[in-house]
């Protein structure tokens, strides 16, 4: 992998991520943009202990773009793009409309190919490694700016979602505080942890998982399965069999099987609902450890916890969402209408 990192013309940085070491990416961004000006400030929740982050700028963001006007291709001619050079392998930018900012954070675009009419799913294994470089890279990155203190990298797909963009991309947070999710699971880590005289919480889910009746899939080095009490119709865990915190942790041989496994996944779940229907709109969410200082979770580490990846589709059946409705948006109870034994069932007829 080689990594160049350059500006662009309102001075955000702009990262290539690259197969080839002898590639040079030497364009330069002929656009006349006024240096980003960005509102975001995060706000604390005293009633509920969680943070909003405030960010009116982004009511101006592209909102579905013609594809001729898509600012994640090339650069091709007098169409100028946030990409100046004219092809690219992975690059990361900058958000020019951040919901973070400044010491509120950072945030950035993952664009995982040039190829417009691309998906993740259709990456080859090479491309599926070269962005989990480039998810690593940025994590590691973005973990020594003072104002960071949780790095979450995560692509949200099909329109359903709310993607406004339709390039093969993903994003990252890079969250000044632990996010709330974060923070539930690293309590029911201490609580576990301290019942059971040192037991990882983690350890044995997946322990259970594996033993049970809902794994999709297993390799050598990652296990996938649809947990015991899924909150969404068809919902994925992805672990490595080795427990590490945070991308930076994977070992080598568990990154070469990565793309394997992931892409896997990724097209079973395109195949659930059977030939022609759409893609399957979805979320898939990395879960990394807080770089922070963990002294509210008494009794845990950073190395307690399970770096893993969800993988969900708000898709319920042909046709059907899926929606937040009284329960799940006013008392954060969830409602799932499919069995997750039936999901995994599913997940495992459809395999290629």
């Amino acid at each position: 992998m080689k990594k160049t990192s350059t500006r662009l013309a309102d001075g955000r940085e702009l990262i290539y991520y690259d197969l080839r070491d002898d590639t040079v990416r030497d364009a330069v961004d002929r656009r006349p943009l006024e240096r980003t000006v960005t509102t975001s400030e995060v706000r604390r929740d005293v009633l509920l202990g969680d943070s909003v982050a405030i960010a009116s700028h982004r009511q101006g963001r592209i909102y579905h773009p013609p594809v001729d006007q898509c600012p994640l291709c090339p650069t091709t001619g007098d169409r100028l793009s946030e990409i100046p050079d004219s092809s690219y392998d992975v690059a990361v930018f900058e958000n020019r409309f951040p919901s973070l900012a400044g010491d509120s954070g950072r945030c950035e675009v993952v664009c995982f190919t040039s190829d417009h009419d691309a998906s993740f799913a259709s990456l080859t294994e090479e491309q599926a490694a070269l962005v989990l470089d480039a998810w690593t890279d940025r994590t590691s990155e973005l973990s020594h700016l003072p104002s960071v203190e949780q790095v979450f990298c995560f692509e949200n797909r099909g329109e359903e979602i709310g993607v406004t963009l339709g390039h093969p991309h993903g994003q990252i947070y890079a969250y000044p505080f632990t996010t709330p999710r974060t923070a539930l699971m690293l309590r029911s880590l201490a609580t576990h942890k301290e019942a059971t005289g040192g037991e990882n919480l983690f350890d044995s889910v997946l322990e259970r998982e594996l033993a049970g009746e809902r794994v999709v899939l297993e390799g050598e080095h990652w296990a996938a399965f649809v947990p015991y009490a899924a909150h969404w119709p068809y919902e994925v865990h992805l672990y490595p069999k080795r427990r590490v915190p945070d991308l930076l942790g994977l070992d080598e041989a568990a990154r070469t099987e990565f793309p394997k496994v992931y892409l896997e996944l990724l097209r079973r779940f395109d195949r659930i609902f059977g030939e022609g229907e759409p893609p399957t709109p979805y979320i898939s969410a990395w879960h990394q450890a807080p770089f922070g200082t963990l002294e509210e979770f008494d009794g845990v580490s950073r190395d307690d916890f399970a770096l893993h990846l969800e993988l969900f589709t708000i898709r319920r059946t042909s046709g059907k969402l899926k929606f937040l409705a009284g329960s799940e948006s006013g008392m954060s109870v969830f409602i799932n209408d499919v069995p997750p034994e039936f999901a995994a069932q599913r997940l495992r007829e459809v395999a290629s």
